[in-house]
Formats: structure tokens, sequence, C-alpha cells
């Protein structure tokens, strides 16, 4: 497997710490965010890593080049210093570094999860998917809808109806590399599920259930927080090596 870590969002819920610093370079002890998913994408045995930049990209490269993070695994850039494209557009762009031989997992820079990304690949190998995304049981303002066959039907509170069953997305999940192709230009900005739900029309975007307790995501202020109470030093080790949740 390889990796798209998606980093280059302006972090805006986490102002004033990105106010000179991209959201992927914040600190949970003693170790950046981008530094946890990566370690912890290559401790899963992704060889491959590609992140794109853009808020404070040029900070981002320098950190990337003279930190522990260079030596973890092999890391490409995607740069979208000159337009930062969303997720629809990053996932394009980013296209040109990897092998498109393997499926890529994708991962948001803010989310920690003990998901198993071995049974993650595996579950996306059988199902024949060409997208598979995490998903759980948990309270969530932002949910999705799949059909009665557990495909990608819509976005909650916009396409609902009758045998549609919500559920979150966890920021993280799976493609098969042809993904790449059917992806639109990435010549300007768009949304990711805008062109996911048009793909779900004649290809399967299916779901992958994990653990909804051992989830985390540190977009805000009071989430980091708390992660930072939860994650001591020792907890983010056994995390990032073992890929096991702190008691909460």
């Amino acid at each position: 497997m390889e990796a798209l870590i998606l980093a280059a969002g302006l972090g805006t819920r986490l102002r004033p710490l990105t106010n000179d610093r991209p959201k992927a370079m914040v600190e949970i002890g003693g170790m950046s965010l981008f530094h946890i998913t990566q370690s912890r994408l290559a401790n899963a045995g992704i060889s491959h890593c590609v992140v794109n930049i853009h808020h404070f990209a040029k900070e981002f490269r320098t950190y990337i080049q003279n930190s522990e993070a260079s030596q973890v695994c092999r890391l490409s850039i995607s740069d979208e210093s000159g337009l930062l494209l969303d997720t629809g557009g990053a996932i394009k762009h980013a296209a040109k570094h990897f092998s498109l031989k393997e499926p890529v997992v994708i991962h948001n820079v803010d989310i920690l999860s003990d998901i198993d990304f071995h049974a993650l690949e595996q579950h996306h190998l059988a199902s024949g998917n060409l997208i598979t995304l995490c998903t759980s049981r948990r309270h969530s303002n932002r949910m999705l809808l799949f059909d009665q066959t557990g495909n990608l039907a819509g976005i909650y509170g916009r396409d609902d109806a009758p045998g549609l069953t919500p559920l979150p997305f966890s920021g993280i999940s799976i493609v098969s590399p042809q993904l790449f192709d059917l992806m639109p230009p990435d010549d300007k900005p768009y949304p990711v599920f805008r062109a996911y739900l048009e793909l779900a029309k004649s290809h399967r975007i299916g779901y992958f259930m994990h653990n909804g307790d051992n989830w985390f995501d540190v977009g805000t202020l009071d989430d980091l927080e708390r992660a930072r109470q939860l994650f001591t030093p020792d907890a983010l080790q056994h995390y990032i090596t073992k890929g096991v949740f702190p008691e909460k």
C-alpha cells in the first residue's frame, strides 16, 4: 500500500496555533500531527507516503526535510502552494506521485484511530470497491448515506430517502489506483464527495466499519487539548508502533 496524507488545509478551527504554521505541524506529545500520521502508516507497512502542502508551504517543506519525518518512509510532496485544491483536486493532483499499481490509503492529518490498515486493505480488495470509506457507529453532524447494498448514495440532510443508512465518514479511506484516472481534472478546487457521488453511479463505493470509540478528530482546540491529555509521550509511541489507543 501507499498513502496520501491530506495536510494542506488552512486549519482555521485550530487558530491561533495555525496563525504561524500549518495544521500538520501542531504537536501532540512532542510530535507533529504529520509525523504521528506518517509514522503510524509506516508501522502498518506502508512504504511510500505523499503529503499535500499549501498553508505555510515553505515552512512545512523545510520542517519535513529537516525533521525525523524525512527518515520514516519514502516521502513525496504534492505542492498546492499556488492554489489550494480542496479534497477532490488534491487527490487528482497527487496522482503523479504514486506507482498506480497498488491501493492507496487517504488519511486526514488530524485523525487518530486504531483502524487496522491490513484488515482495511483485505476488505477493500475482497469487496471489489473502487473506494472504501471508513465509518463507525458514532454521533456526527456530518454523515454519508449508503443504500441497501452498501454503496454510497448521498449526503445526509441533503439526499435523504427511505432505505438509506446514514454513517459518519472517519476521514480515512482506501482507493484502487484506477480512481486517479476517473477523477475530474485538478485545474480548479472541488470537494471529493462531489466526484465520489458521481462515480458511485457506475462504480462501487462501499464502507469499512471500525470502532468509533477509538477515533479522534483533533481539528479543534478543545479536541486537541483532550488528545494531548490522552496521548502522553509513552501512550503516543505505543499508538504509533502498535496501533493501540490509550485507555480513556
